[in-house]
């Protein structure tokens, strides 16, 4: 049952979904796939309509866009010398795949197999893989683990940069494999990446997904829609309360919508417990300070927050052959720009990084602990204007970082961003991979591959020297995201996970979460492909369980309730 919404009627549908990201258009595609079900899709940005958000290399606009970025700050990190962190994070259809580095990556199998020898049933290597290949287009024939056909559209970069070829080779002679495909069993190696790309143009999951969807009568798409509570019926005498709709604001109105069967949060890691936090789920002397009416204590709503801190060093290359120089110049910038219009190729058609490393900087790791992004620009941060000279940058993170941060509400204002507290660099295992990420990428520069590409270091610089305490004190100063926050919802079988293995909330009837929070652990590797396969994997249960039975016996009560 669905009514189309309107400024005075209340509209009920089967399932809402909360956040058109790279999670949400994939719950809004497969849940209103076939016609059965009717889906809300609720997104508090815009429409995907600015061709920077299309264009690879756009990201450098919208990485400090109002309209397209929530531009979220964390708090002071103590850890980083008292630094906020500027936190992008994408706002409007696609979410953050519209405005990311387009790298296809998933992580090494040995992330997915800790999940289910965590008691994680249904979650390990061999249970997700199916879904990453459901989900893929690749264009490159790289075998059996990889998939044809699917919505998210997959390119190899296929012409060969100069700067990338140098890297390449110096990452042999420090004895890394050149490899085709980071994404197989063994992801160590150095090459180029492949990027959710296709004939030059971003496939985010709104291309991917939602377009496809968007004729289907079943499914309604509200953008300028900020969910602002979950709302919550029941829950009396020891009773689990029921999830039934989400109430938003939309254009100035306050508006709600039913949710039948259920709702599910696809905010991201920073806006889901956020959310929950809003809808008085999560840490009771939290919401208490608040003034968030309590429904239902879950210590652990907006904890357990992990993140890739990369470090940047920016190198000057002794030829004029990087994007620096097309960028600084009018008439090489219309080069690139015909190369892009004519061929749908160049510099703008492959987005900031080309290349990446994946290695084990620590002696203990058994695979690789850090990844690199291999840029052909430089600039002061991400996003940033370009430098004046010939520059390239070497980002290097850590996989499997062991800090951990949270993410609060600092008010019941549901349209105040979120209070988040990274907690980069706790640990000492962080803080001795840091350092030794920083020497990796030193050893690199020096290779004799590269070293003649490399006019000057410029940051670090020459005047830091390659002892621990100031490699350390670089990263504390310099250090900064990567853009994958997740594990802030994360699911588990102990009393204090936030949701169980199907992704249900525990304690609350009727609701999910889908996106990268869920994961009780950060995966090795860039985060969007991930959030993905688990939207796809989450598809599936949220089926399974609307064609049992007792599920179907409860949701024509709740639509009795509700109508």
């Amino acid at each position: 049952m669905m009514r189309r919404l309107n400024a005075t009627d209340e509209a009920i549908f089967d399932y809402v979904v909360v956040g058109a990201g790279s999670s949400g258009c994939v719950l809004a595609n497969r849940l209103s796939a076939g016609g059965r079900h009717t889906v809300l899709l609720l997104e508090a940005g815009p429409r995907d309509r600015s061709p920077w958000i299309h264009l690879p290399i756009g990201y450098g606009k919208t990485m400090w866009s109002p309209v397209h970025n929530w531009r979220f700050w964390t708090e002071p990190d103590p850890n980083m010398n008292g630094r906020k962190l500027y936190w992008p994070r994408g706002r409007g259809l696609g979410g953050s795949s519209s405005i990311n580095g387009l790298i296809l990556m998933r992580g090494q199998p040995q992330d997915y197999d800790a999940w289910a020898q965590a008691g994680l049933t249904g979650w390990g290597w061999d249970d997700l893989l199916p879904y990453f290949l459901r989900s893929e287009d690749n264009d490159d024939d790289l075998g059996p683990l990889h998939g044809r056909g699917g919505p998210l559209k997959v390119s190899t970069i296929r012409a060969r940069h100069e700067l990338i070829e140098a890297i390449v080779a110096a990452g042999e002679s420090l004895g890394v494999r050149r490899t085709r495909d980071f994404n197989g069993l063994d992801q160590e190696g150095v090459g180029y990446y492949q990027l959710t790309a296709r004939n030059g143009l971003r496939v985010s999951t709104a291309v991917a997904y939602l377009r496809p969807a968007l004729g289907r009568t079943n499914l309604r798409v509200e953008t300028d829609a900020h969910a602002t509570r979950v709302l919550l019926e029941g829950g009396a005498n020891g009773a689990p309360p029921r999830a039934t709709g989400v109430e938003y604001r939309h254009r100035g109105r306050v508006r709600q919508a039913r949710a039948t069967r259920e709702v599910l949060l696809a905010a991201g890691a920073l806006q889901s417990p956020q959310l929950l936090q809003l809808s008085g789920i999560g840490p009771a002397q939290l919401l208490a300070s608040h003034d968030v009416p309590l429904r239902v204590e879950h210590r652990d709503v907006g904890a357990n927050l992990q993140d890739h801190l990369q470090i940047r060093l920016i190198f000057e290359c002794s030829k004029p052959i990087t994007t620096n120089d097309d960028l600084n110049s009018w008439w090489r910038s219309a080069r690139i720009g015909l190369q892009w219009m004519l061929a749908r190729s160049g510099p703008l058609a492959v987005g900031i990084n080309q290349g990446g490393l994946f290695a084990r900087a620590l002696p203990e790791s058994a695979t690789p602990d850090i990844q690199f992004h291999f840029a052909t620009l430089s600039a002061d941060m991400a996003g940033g204007k370009v430098h004046p000279f010939s520059g390239f940058t070497m980002s290097v993170c850590q996989l499997r970082p062991t800090s951990r941060g949270r993410v609060e509400i600092r008010s019941n204002d549901p349209l105040a961003p979120p209070a988040m507290h990274p907690n980069y660099l706790s640990t000492e295992l962080d803080r001795r991979c840091a350092v030794a990420g920083v020497r990796y990428a030193r050893r690199l520069a020096a290779a004799p591959a590269l070293a003649p590409y490399v006019r000057r270091e410029v940051k670090p610089g020459p005047e830091t020297p390659d002892d621990e305490d100031a490699l350390l004190e670089f990263s504390r100063d310099h250090g900064a995201t990567i853009f994958h926050p997740s594990g802030t919802c994360r699911m588990g079988v102990d009393a204090n996970a936030v949701l169980d293995e199907r992704l249900r909330v525990r304690r609350v009837d009727g609701l999910r979460v889908v996106d990268c929070s869920v994961m009780p652990t950060l995966v090795s590797g860039n985060t969007n492909w991930p959030a993905v396969a688990i939207a796809e994997k989450a598809s599936d249960m949220v089926l399974a369980d609307a064609s049992a039975p007792a599920a179907q016996a409860n949701a024509v009560a709740s639509q009795s309730t509700v109508a």
